[in-house]
């Protein structure tokens, strides 16, 4: 009961701190405070009601406009807070499970753990909503990342199920984790410098490479190229159906020139990784034969 209790408060937690990123995620490309003014409609400037503003079911009692000017919302606002309260409540179902094993770790270092990754999913659906929307990774949230997944899973290396590591010391976990960040770092700037052999113009950008590292920080190097793997399928998957649309075919000049957010897909993959990587390769080695 306790633990259904406990999934049930991350999530709504989640839904608060999911609207709050929405607010972020509008105001940050342009350089605004997220403190002042109040939530607002972004086409009439209305101030918004206290019931205007709660998450998720003020969207639906609105149907996604606004009440004075009808403006279209948007997806996105719903999208992202139930994308942080789905992934926090996950976190919280399974923090109950590992408390329930008969030699659970310490609970000091379990809830560091829990907080840490829910900062990190915070982080990824940021990132992946920048991306898709203004292809940006910014500085200030991929840097701070890098450092804290590095401080965290150094700290955290005895909790292997997490972390995609075999370590059970800091300093291994530490050099384990240097290693890996420089690697899936390296791994785009070799593609990126290899693009621009072959089309003498920029394809990746530094953004792309700073995130892999942050991913490679967080999910040691299987979970960081696990990731990528992920991201490039989806990616694909996702140029695929942009080249059957048929007004993208009509402008199939400038198609080849359309740039698509690779964070976004990396920042998926990412989560995918963090969430299922492990046992999805082991199913996938034991229908291999392996």
């Amino acid at each position: 009961m306790i633990r259904i209790l406990g999934t049930i408060f991350a999530g709504v937690l989640g839904l608060a701190f999911g609207s709050f990123l929405n607010v972020c995620l509008s105001r940050w490309p342009q350089g605004e405070s997220v403190v002042q003014p109040r939530s607002h409609c972004r086409q009439c400037e209305r101030t918004l009601t206290w019931w205007e503003n709660v998450p998720l079911v003020s969207w639906l009692a609105l149907r996604g406009r606004c009440r004075t000017c009808r403006a279209w919302i948007g997806w996105r606002y719903p999208l992202v807070e139930v994308s942080v309260g789905a992934l926090w409540a996950i976190v919280a179902w399974q923090f109950g499970g590992v408390m329930g094993l008969p030699d659970p770790p310490s609970i000091d270092i379990t809830l560091i753990d829990v907080v840490g990754r829910m900062i990190f999913y915070w982080g990824l659906v940021a990132l992946a909503v920048l991306d898709a929307e203004n292809l940006w990774l910014p500085d200030w949230i991929t840097y701070p990342g890098i450092a804290l997944g590095f401080l965290l899973t150094s700290v955290l290396a005895p909790l292997d199920d997490f972390w995609w590591s075999e370590r059970t010391t800091a300093k291994s976990a530490a050099v384990d984790d240097l290693l890996a960040i420089v690697i899936a770092a390296a791994l785009i700037l070799l593609i990126r410098w290899i693009y621009w052999l072959v089309r003498r113009r920029e394809g990746i950008g530094l953004g792309d490479a700073k995130l892999m590292a942050l991913l490679a920080a967080w999910l040691g190097l299987p979970g960081a190229l696990f990731a990528f793997g992920l991201g490039a399928v989806i990616g694909s998957l996702f140029a695929v159906v942009l080249l059957a649309i048929p007004s993208a075919r009509k402008q199939s000049e400038g198609w080849g020139k359309i740039k698509l957010p690779l964070g976004t897909f990396l920042c998926i993959g990412g989560i995918i990784s963090s969430l299922w990587g492990q046992p999805m390769i082991a199913a996938y080695l034991r229908w291999a034969g392996f």
